[in-house]
């Protein structure tokens, strides 16, 4: 080791030294200022308000879309906690001296229809309180659209409904109608016919010549009386059809649509469990202030030691 890496080791060791006298040389200072500030930081401490925390884990609501309970939710997790977070904390700032507020509106990061909301108060009741009339807002809200939702499988079962009493009173009954009509006229057409033969049978050797005039008229309505019958066949087949199949199908609308009215397909924005409280006051942090202010203090007084003395030499050195 030289001489010169020496006479750094003794200057900092001297340095060392001085700066330990002068600490010594002012140590009831030092002590007196570190209580002095840990003391006040006591009494603020014991003397301030204690606040309290209320948190709320809010399930939001839903309602079954179909039988095969697919669920809708009412809103969306993301965009209902920055409404709030609007409504119940942005607007509120302003208010001084408030003894309640909510902190934060958040969407926990595994529970995505969920939303997580903290109120801060005087009390855990005030703070519960507070919650509360989160809690409430968003269930009337809930309560809007679920009525609306209701309003309008009310209204698509009485359209339902609307339709099958027009099929019922309108349409089999008009083809019942048509149905009469062409069986009148089938059998105006079959006594036609049965005259005609007749006739036929009479003259066909005394007048040849009208005999086949009647049989041509015989063959025409022989090919009416066909389409007639067909036409009877598919007019019956068509109120067949809107009997046991539109009919039924539309019955079987109404009554999924009515089994979704039901009261537990439907439901609001819930707390999961209860609203969670704690005994313990979350502010003010006794003991970390405490701490805190204990060695904030003897760092000023530290500090304000080193100033004094350096203070004190610059005069001596004027």
């Amino acid at each position: 080791m030289n001489n010169q890496q020496i006479q750094h080791i003794e200057e900092d060791e001297i340095d060392l030294r001085e700066l330990w006298k002068i600490i010594a040389k002012r140590k009831y200072l030092i002590i007196i200022l570190t209580i002095a500030i840990t003391l006040l930081a006591g009494v603020y401490v014991f003397s301030a308000t204690p606040m309290y925390e209320a948190r709320a884990l809010i399930e939001i609501g839903n309602y079954n879309n179909n039988n095969n309970n697919n669920k809708v939710l009412l809103n969306n997790p993301s965009q209902l906690s920055q409404k709030l977070a609007v409504i119940f904390i942005d607007t509120q700032k302003s208010i001084k001296d408030k003894k309640a507020e909510i902190l934060s509106i958040t969407v926990p990061k595994k529970a995505k229809k969920f939303n997580e909301i903290k109120s801060i108060a005087t009390s855990n009741q005030l703070a519960s309180n507070e919650l509360n009339k989160i809690i409430s807002y968003i269930q009337q809200e809930d309560n809007l659209i679920l009525k609306d939702v209701k309003n309008r499988r009310e209204l698509e079962i009485r359209n339902i409904e609307t339709k099958i009493s027009n099929i019922q009173n309108k349409e089999v009954s008009l083809i019942d109608k048509k149905i009469t009509l062409q069986t009148k006229r089938l059998n105006e057409y079959a006594i036609q016919l049965r005259n005609i033969t007749n006739n036929i049978n009479k003259i066909s050797t005394k007048n040849p010549t009208l005999a086949a005039l009647l049989i041509m008229q015989q063959n025409n309505i022989s090919d009416s009386i066909f389409d007639i019958d067909n036409n009877i066949i598919y007019l019956k087949n068509k109120k067949d059809i809107l009997i046991s199949t539109s009919v039924n199908e539309l019955i079987e609308k109404k009554n999924l649509v009515k089994s979704m009215l039901l009261p537990y397909k439907y439901r609001s924005s819930q707390v999961v469990a209860k609203i969670i409280t704690n005994d313990a006051p979350v502010k003010p942090k006794k003991k970390l202030i405490v701490v805190v202010a204990f060695i904030t203090g003897l760092i000023l007084s530290i500090f304000l030691v080193f100033f004094l003395d350096f203070i004190s030499k610059n005069k001596e050195e004027n």
